[in-house]
């Protein structure tokens, strides 16, 4: 799987969700790895789960071996489950998930989720719901690697057919299907988004 060296110019630091697990189709695993590698080779940094184990292991340690910087974020209580990868440059271990998640929101530029379980699409979700209710404009992207999100992406159709998801509601969500797709559309987003849109609102903060 080829990569493309892109010039970032909004885009500095990005937050990968991604399973804890390998899953079952290889191409998880090479994506993930292809994507750590992409970041290397154009100097952005990944924020990720922490883990050393399945996805998350694979990304964060192709940045690694790719001369990348990577910054994991790990709740105390998932630090010998997820075999916390210690030899990134920053490891930052936090007392709850919901200190994890807002610490991974403010460290980031944009948000990329590849295939993952439940966890990646709570962390997923929480992002487009932010955005939804206009407390940032980040660009969040699917890696939508042989099709794996194309279930959530029937749902939120439907969700809009539906009109539970209004016009005035409508989410801007990108999709890749390849890794070397991931960079320029990330880098197209944040062109177009407006400036002092990166942190929380006060009252959402609070509730973390």
């Amino acid at each position: 799987m080829m990569t493309t060296k892109i010039m970032a110019t909004k885009i500095r630091t990005i937050c990968v969700y991604c399973g804890s697990g390998p899953g079952t189709n290889p191409r998880f695993v090479e994506a993930a790895k292809a994507f750590g590698k992409s970041l290397a080779e154009n100097g952005i940094r990944l924020v990720y789960g922490g883990g050393s184990i399945g996805l998350m292991g694979a990304v964060a340690t192709s940045a690694l071996e790719h001369g990348g910087s990577v910054t994991g974020i790990i709740p105390d209580f998932l630090t010998a489950r997820e075999n916390a990868l210690t030899r990134v440059q920053e490891m930052v271990v936090t007392p709850d998930m919901h200190e994890r998640k807002r610490l991974m929101f403010e460290r980031s530029d944009a948000f990329v989720a590849l295939p993952g379980g439940i966890g990646t699409l709570e962390e997923l979700v929480e992002q487009l719901t932010w955005k939804q209710l206009g407390r940032h404009t980040k660009p969040v992207l699917l890696a939508n690697i042989d099709g794996f999100w194309e279930p959530l992406l029937a749902l939120l159709a439907h969700m809009r057919a539906t009109e539970f998801i209004r016009p005035s509601l409508s989410v801007d969500i990108l999709k890749a299907e390849r890794v070397e797709d991931i960079l320029p559309r990330l880098r197209a987003a944040a062109s177009r988004a407006p400036e002092g849109t990166g942190e929380l609102a006060p009252e959402l903060a609070r509730r973390l």
